[in-house]
């Protein structure tokens, strides 16, 4: 109940004698008294370092291979203008599917040519502002896009770069919400019976536009790096297909992102030093076998980088022991967030570890269900944990691996205001996204 498992906290995460946790050298009974909470609280150095590792494995990885690699941060996972700036800072690119996710990365200044853009349905606002700004790839999703990019490009007098998001057949990842390469979902144009191949031809026969390479994404949360393997041979065989039919040979080739994290003590998530050299090993491999180049590498982690450096931090309100039917008994903690601010638990059925972060407790552990405060039975942070008996209204809760999807896909379900998300480093504070308010709220209501 007080031991801080290093694969699922954030690196300058410790506890004091008396049992207070601290984040890059702030406390966080001092975190909670400046920002309230909830709050998401982001270790940055953290977050920079885990960017950096997969810029530097891969690379490292791929070197005696003789190609680049480029890694691209996959906004969803969490994005604002501070983060945006870390990645390019780190020597990353930047992956956004949505204009908004776009517009944060136009207004903290990354270069265009160092942003991708997704989305399986692209408003034309959405493909004119990619085109103006200059962004590096488009990933066409479906057939109907060809025509539609390269007709606005041409209105522009220019050629788009764009890629082929591929569905490849491999069924990989956790819940089957976020396996992302089977046939029967919305993305991308399939692999079986030469679609994907006949797509890639009508690409090649729109002067507008400059094909790049093809792409795939085949889930989350990926904890076998095989995989990955099977991914990138189907991709290079696409890739030789395409050229023994057109005499192109694409250049690059991404193999997406889905690295899995660890959530709660004890589990490891994929290494990504292994993850690295099996990808390479299968890329070398396979390139050698079908007598064709290596192309350029890109991939696309974002939870393995946002995931660990996070947590949130809530108020303990109400604790109440509830009797089951067989004598048991559950108590029920509830904090001052929940679904609004994590929906993965009851989207996905998330589960996740705990902690109290204000004091230290010796007494025995109690059967604890973590609750949320919306009016939804639903609302549960943290189904089945063991936490000291004498937890209290007024104690603090640290969540840990809430730093993915967790603002990113927040909500105001039952019109409760989103928590900041705080920034901490070398024994400073700040935020990055403030706090939601009731005015911001009722701005929104028209009348």
């Amino acid at each position: 109940m007080t031991d801080l498992d290093s694969a699922v906290w954030p690196m300058s995460v410790s506890r004091s004698a008396e049992g207070v946790l601290a984040i890059g050298g702030t406390d966080a009974r001092a975190l909670s008294a400046e920002y309230g909470t909830p709050q998401w609280v982001v270790d940055e150095a953290d977050f920079r370092a885990r960017a950096t590792a997969f810029r530097e494995s891969f690379e490292a990885a791929f070197a005696p291979l003789g190609v680049a690699v480029d890694v691209y941060y996959a906004g969803k996972a969490f994005l604002c203008t501070a983060v945006a700036r870390w990645v390019s800072d780190e020597g990353l690119r930047l992956d956004t599917c949505s204009a908004g996710e776009l517009a944060v990365a136009i207004r903290a200044g990354v270069p265009g040519v160092h942003i991708g853009v997704h989305g399986n349905n692209k408003s034309d606002g959405e493909i004119a502002c990619a085109l103006d700004y200059g962004v590096g790839r488009i990933v066409l999703d479906s057939t109907a896009e060809i025509a539609r990019v390269a007709d606005a490009a041409a209105e522009r007098g220019i050629r788009a770069p764009v890629m082929l998001r591929i569905t490849t057949g491999v069924h990989a990842g956790g819940h089957e919400f976020v396996a992302t390469a089977h046939e029967d979902q919305k993305f991308g144009v399939s692999i079986a019976g030469d679609q994907a191949l006949a797509a890639l031809q009508g690409i090649l026969a729109r002067p507008e536009l400059e094909l790049l390479g093809i792409h795939c994404h085949i889930g989350s949360q990926i904890q076998d790096v095989a995989a990955f393997e099977a991914t990138a041979r189907r991709m290079l065989e696409l890739r030789a297909a395409l050229a023994a039919a057109t005499g192109v040979l694409v250049p690059e080739v991404d193999l997406g992102g889905g690295y899995g994290i660890s959530y709660r003590p004890g589990e490891r998530g994929l290494p990504i030093g292994v993850a690295a050299q099996a990808i390479a090993e299968a890329v070398g491999t396979v390139c050698q076998e079908l007598g064709t180049p290596v192309p350029r590498i890109s991939i696309e982690p974002g939870r393995a980088i946002a995931g660990p450096s996070t947590f949130t931090l809530y108020g303990v309100g109400v604790v109440k022991p509830v009797t089951l039917e067989d004598g048991t008994v559950r108590m029920y903690v509830s904090v001052d967030g929940g679904m609004s601010d994590n929906p993965r638990p009851i989207m996905y059925g998330a589960e996740y570890t705990a902690v109290i972060a204000n004091r230290v407790s010796r007494a025995a552990p109690v059967l604890c269900r973590v609750v949320g405060k919306h009016c939804e039975s639903g609302d549960i942070v943290i189904r089945d944990i063991e936490l000291p008996g004498d937890i209290a209204p007024g104690d603090l809760l640290a969540v840990p691996g809430t730093g993915a999807y967790g603002r990113s896909m927040a909500s105001n379900y039952n019109l409760v205001p989103r928590p900041p998300v705080v920034a901490v480093r070398e024994n400073t504070s700040r935020v990055i996204v403030r706090r939601e308010t009731v005015a911001d709220l009722l701005a929104l209501d028209v009348g």
